[in-house]
Order: C-alpha cells, then structure tokens, then sequence
C-alpha cells in the first residue's frame, strides 16, 4: 500500500492529501424522498373518507417522522483522505439512527465481494484488526473518483468494481414515481370534491 502512494507525482499527492468528500447521488435522493411522498401522502386523507380507526392527524404525524428519518439516511457523506476513508451524517440526525463509521487505510485487509437478494454486487472492506466488515458506499457522486482513491490508498485492484445500480434504473422509478404522484393528485381532489358534496347536502338538509 505504502509503495503504491510512494509512486503518485508530487502534485497527485498535494491532490490527494485534502480531504475529499461524496455525496449521495441527487438523483438517488430525489426518486426515493418522491416515491415516500406518493405512498404515503393519500393515506390521511383515504383515512379520512373512509372512518378509519386511526385519526388523520396521527398518520400526518407518523408520515413527518418517517419523511424526517428517510431524509437524514440519504443525507450520507463520504469523506476520503490519506488516512482513512470515513461514512458520516449531519450533526442533526441522531447518532442512535445513522452512527457512521470510519476505517484507516493501514486497517484495510481486503474487500469482499457479496451477492444482494436482488443479483447485485456490493464490496465490503475486512479489517485487520477485527472480523468486522464496512460496506463501500456505492451511490455516490464520483463513485469512479472514489473508487480510485481506495485503490491508491489500500493497493486493492479495483478494476471490475461498478456501481450497484445505474441512473437509468433510477430514472425509471422516478418516471413511476411521478405517474403515482399523479394518482395521488387525483386520490385527493376525489376525496376533496366528497367533502365538498357531503357538505353541500348537509347544508340542504338543515334548510
């Protein structure tokens, strides 16, 4: 590893010696903060038309919640310097939710290649100093640019590495998601025009 860095120009160096930091693709965080927005959004107001036991006021708050949870999970940072590759999150979301980690270079023994249920690969940094194992974060912007630093820093062929997903596929979901959201728009105006109906003929009634 130490030999691999040695070889790198001056200016390569002076490059990689500050800090370096990735953010989770927009892409990414805008499918997936949509895609919780459109199936969640009509539940209070389909709870509301239907009398459903659990009060729309409830189902609004527990849909903030889970809105402000998925927001700090894609709020992901990856950091990279010539000492150690860190995964981190804004000081507001609790670390009991999202804890992060980081590992030194010099700890790196391996990274292991697995199998997700989907048929995709993810890698794994092994430790030497213990049997744990850190997912590499693969969502990145500059996922490629990543990639090559670890291979700077740790001396591992990273050649046939690639992301887990690519943007078409997530193209794809947000094209969905938008269908859906449109459905929802319709979902609510439906229930809206009901209101508006029971109303009006309330009102006759008590004429």
């Amino acid at each position: 590893m130490s030999s691999n860095i040695e070889t790198l120009s001056t200016s390569e160096q002076d490059v990689q010696s500050n800090p370096s930091t990735f953010h989770l693709s927009p892409l990414i965080r805008v499918t997936l903060l949509s895609l919780y927005v459109a199936l969640t959004v009509p539940l209070p107001f389909l709870a509301q038309v239907s009398d459903a036991p659990i009060p729309p006021v409830l189902l609004w708050g527990g849909i903030g919640l889970g809105l402000f949870a998925l927001y700090g999970a894609l709020s992901e940072r990856v950091i990279v310097d010539n000492e150690k590759i860190q995964v981190t999150y804004p000081k507001w979301v609790p670390r009991f939710f999202r804890k992060g980690w980081e590992l030194p270079w010099a700890d790196v023994k391996d990274l292991k290649m697995r199998t997700t249920g989907q048929g995709g690969l993810v890698y794994y940094f092994v430790s030497q100093s213990s049997e744990q194992a850190y997912l590499l974060p693969m969502r990145v912007v500059g996922f490629a640019r990543l990639v090559k630093l670890v291979e700077t820093y740790t001396g591992i062929d990273t050649t046939d590495i690639r992301p887990l997903a690519q943007p078409w596929m997530y193209l794809i979901l947000l094209g969905l998601t938008l269908l859906l959201l449109l459905v929802d728009g319709w979902t609510i105006w439906t229930v809206f025009s009901q209101g508006l109906m029971a109303w009006k003929m309330f009102i006759i009634v008590k004429i």
